[in-house]
């Protein structure tokens, strides 16, 4: 699964976003989504030592319900204001901001990156000419997830890009610096312009905001429910793959505005939620642009989703375009992911797979 804790970097790849999910049933037979799970929730969290959960509804393509359980931090009630680091699911929201730019005319998702900018890196190897946002958005650079885990801790190729997948982090930094180069403006200026503004998501912002309440923030917290320490990342420091800081009501916007067609070009939009890539050895599963995407039966045959982890903070978004429905959740604890997947059961019909 996408995002798995580093020492380092609070995350590390895998080989797919969605190793232990897979439909258990029709997804479009069911007219609503069923809130069941709200009375098992805080028995769920005290099992896994997860001290709270935020969760957002979408139904028609709106949201139908956002909801807090469990604690902030102790002696603090969870709530729907809580900001959260929400980990890897900065790439989706990052993607949507490349793909407007590309719909407006403005990136050409197909050209080599080059003009914008060549890692001091990779500079001597002619590879870097084949580096283009497609590639980026999909995982098919060839980078490492990050640059200190090679031994060397310098960027370099492991594969040829465009090859195969290979999830990177480095990949989405990357486009970042490319981005910035070519418009002269910071990727939260080009996401406030295209995204954050018209959405209203006035409490989004790659990195912590230093003028934010730190009592809102909702850190992580072990496999014992003990908070991790790791140091924050300001917004002075944005990084493209990871430490998007929002809330849920912020991010159930963008999932509603991604349900809605993310202001995109129909072919664009379908571009997007495109098989790109499939992930080795995991069938019905691939990667499109900034989401993984899932077969599923033929009433909702495309599912878009991704993950998010960094010490302490499990996250996920999946969206059902064809049947409008959808869900976003965060957690504070390690062991969040095991208490998503018991809300995915019973709602979205989820099983969990046996690796």
């Amino acid at each position: 699964m996408f995002g798995r804790v580093n020492a380092h970097s609070g995350m590390r790849s895998a080989s797919t976003l969605c190793a232990a999910l897979a439909l258990a049933g029709p997804l479009a037979a069911q007219s609503h989504i069923p809130l069941d799970f709200r009375d098992s929730v805080p028995a769920w969290l005290a099992e896994t030592h997860v001290p709270g959960l935020v969760v957002a509804v979408l139904e028609g393509g709106k949201v139908s319900s956002i909801q807090s359980f469990g604690e902030l931090r102790p002696g603090m009630q969870m709530s729907p204001r809580a900001l959260f680091n929400v980990a890897s699911l900065t790439k989706p929201v990052v993607a949507i901001t490349t793909l407007e730019l590309a719909d407006a005319g403005m990136l050409n998702l197909d050209e080599s990156l080059d003009r914008d900018w060549i890692d001091p890196d990779i500079r001597s190897d002619p590879r870097h000419s084949k580096l283009t946002a497609r590639l980026i958005l999909s995982h098919q650079t060839g980078f490492p997830n990050w640059r200190h885990e090679s031994p060397t801790e310098k960027l370099g190729f492991l594969f040829d890009p465009g090859t195969r997948f290979g999830y990177s982090g480095e990949g989405f930094e990357y486009l970042r610096r490319a981005l910035e180069h070519r418009f002269g403006r910071s990727l939260q200026q080009l996401s406030d312009s295209v995204l954050f503004r018209p959405l209203h998501m006035s409490e989004t912002s790659y990195g912590w905001n230093p003028r934010v309440d730190t009592a809102r923030f909702a850190f992580g917290h072990d496999t014992l429910g003990a908070r991790v320490s790791e140091p924050m990342r300001t917004s002075d420091r944005p990084n493209a793959a990871d430490w998007l800081v929002t809330s849920i009501g912020d991010y159930a916007r963008f999932a509603e505005y991604v349900l809605a067609g993310a202001g995109l070009s129909k072919a664009t939009f379908a571009n997007m939620s495109l098989a790109q890539v499939q992930l080795a050895g995991k069938p019905g599963e691939s990667m499109g642009l900034g989401w993984e995407v899932m077969r599923g039966p033929p009433e909702d045959s495309t599912i878009l989703l991704h993950t998010g982890a960094d010490a302490g903070i499990r996250t996920l978004i999946i969206l059902l375009p064809a049947s409008q429905r959808g869900l976003v959740l965060f957690t504070n604890g390690e062991r969040g992911m095991d208490v998503i997947m018991k809300i995915l059961k019973p709602t979205l019909r989820m099983k969990e797979l046996t690796p």
